[in-house]
């Protein structure tokens, strides 16, 4: 279902659930409940993108495996140009007399990189506890 939609959904229920139940003992029971079932359908979205990610992690595939890996180099290069390259190239071309090179946007380099080694993080985690991979 459309994330977008739930917030408004539940607070239908909500408004359903006070025109039901003036009895607040029942109210709050019946809120429990929808909020349960709240938490079930977000946990049931988590468990198949966890799904959708262990199956495109098995591809043997360049284009399925490989994105990830190579959003990886690609922000590891771009944090490498960003922070020692152009520092050094900045100099060489003051030296040299040449135009400034480039600078590169680091704030959404910085979001994906941040994203990126997040999800390494759990990697780690998992060689700590000695989980295999292929």
């Amino acid at each position: 279902m459309n994330p977008l939609l739930l917030g408004p959904l539940f607070e239908l229920g909500k408004g359903i659930i006070d025109r039901m139940f003036p009895d607040p003992q029942k109210k709050a029971e019946a809120e429990l409940e929808l909020m349960k079932l709240a938490q079930s359908g977000d946990l049931q979205v988590i468990l198949a993108q966890l799904a959708i990610n262990a199956k495109e992690a098995e591809s043997s595939s360049l284009f399925v495996a490989g994105w990830r890996p190579f959003i990886g180099w690609i922000c590891g290069f771009g944090l490498l140009y960003a922070t020692i390259m152009l520092s050094l190239l900045g100099w060489l071309s003051v030296a040299r007399g040449w135009p400034l090179p480039p600078a590169v946007d680091t704030d959404t380099l910085l979001y994906v990189l941040g994203a990126l080694l997040g999800i390494g993080g759990l990697r780690t985690i998992e060689k700590i506890k000695g989980v295999e991979t292929k």
